[in-house]
């Protein structure tokens, strides 16, 4: 009997002293292995495209067809939030902001894409909430933005309990809800308020933002810079003493993360600018700035060209290799000064 098994499993084993079963599961594994490794980094690719830009105009009406109403002010602003914010839900991939599985485990660039419209929904949510919904700041908040505003500003990172995407599903969903309020000519709790003085609240926030991109982005090659901190103001103080020159310098492994956090921001920017445009337009006229806007939608446009090189390179200023970061700065820069040109246009009589 013995025998006889000994035998068969010399039988079953090849030359080297392997089972042949085994050797046919390690020839199936390492094959399997590979089209599973090639699968994940072709969804990767495939994750990793920026979402195309939309017409505000035709969303608008899209969104409000679906409800029966006509766009009244307002509708454009509105629906290009939520068109922006059902964006980061529901582009290929979804939101990967908070992915713990790949391929959105290795990703980075399209969640710093995520993470710049982000930044830019919640101060367009928030300035929907203090501004363009209310007609004064002695009038109450509209019921569906006191909800909408905090889910916005929920944490970008969670994956559970609960996940960041039913936070904002839940903001988008309220958005809907005020846009309808709004477009329904039997209510009038629900309104929003076209004025130079909202507009210009909201493009000082942009200001700030847009500033502090360029900053970061031009400083990947390294800069000494000029305290101004304190600057234009004798009797001002701060808490702790800084050094009247100091050197800013973004780490290498950050540079693409920032460039992408800008694309993001002013994808979701020049949106937004556009729906101002329809919703304002009234307003911009009569303050002779909508060539102003318009300019500032050309500066974003052209950020959001098409980066032919597979990895964001960061040569210096004036060298051999390009340096995307700085270019992306110039845009930023030139947008952001129109913006100041253009509160200032708001601002008079």
């Amino acid at each position: 009997m013995l025998k006889r098994i000994r035998q068969y499993w010399s039988a079953r084993r090849d030359p080297t002293g392997t089972s042949a079963g085994s050797s046919r599961w390690h020839r199936l594994l390492f094959p399997v292995m590979g089209g599973v490794l090639v699968l994940i980094i072709l969804v990767g690719i495939w994750w990793s495209s920026e979402p195309n830009p939309f017409d505000v105009r035709s969303n608008a009406e899209a969104t409000l067809a679906e409800t029966g109403r006509a766009i009244v002010t307002g509708g454009v602003t509105t629906s290009a939030l939520i068109k922006v914010a059902r964006t980061l839900l529901d582009k290929p991939g979804g939101y990967l902001s908070n992915d713990v599985m790949p391929p959105g485990l290795y990703l980075d660039n399209i969640p710093n894409w995520e993470f710049g419209v982000l930044v830019q929904v919640r101060d367009l949510s928030r300035a929907f909430r203090e501004n363009f919904s209310r007609s004064q700041s002695q009038s109450t908040e509209d019921p569906d933005l006191i909800v909408a505003e905090p889910n916005f500003n929920f944490d970008n990172n969670s994956w559970l309990f609960p996940p960041s995407e039913s936070e904002y599903d839940e903001a988008i969903e309220r958005l809907e809800s005020y846009l309808g309020r709004i477009a329904d000519p039997d209510l009038a709790d629900a309104q929003f308020f076209a004025r130079a003085d909202n507009l210009a609240a909201w493009l000082n926030n942009v200001e700030s933002r847009l500033g502090s991109l360029s900053q970061r982005l031009s400083a990947s090659v390294g800069q000494e810079r000029i305290n101004t901190d304190m600057a234009g103001d004798n009797a001002a103080s701060q808490s702790t003493p800084a050094a009247s020159e100091m050197m800013m310098r973004t780490p290498w492994l950050e540079i693409d993360d920032v460039f992408y956090e800008a694309r993001g921001a002013t994808w979701a920017l020049m949106h937004f600018l556009k729906a101002v445009e329809v919703d304002f337009a009234e307003v911009l006229e009569d303050k002779n700035a909508t060539a102003s806007l318009r300019q500032i939608i050309r500066e974003l446009e052209a950020s959001q060209r098409t980066v032919f090189f597979p990895v964001i390179l960061n040569g210096s200023g004036f060298g051999t290799f390009a340096n995307h970061s700085l270019t992306m700065a110039n845009y930023i820069s030139r947008a952001n000064a129109a913006i100041i040109d253009l509160r200032n246009l708001l601002a008079q009589g």
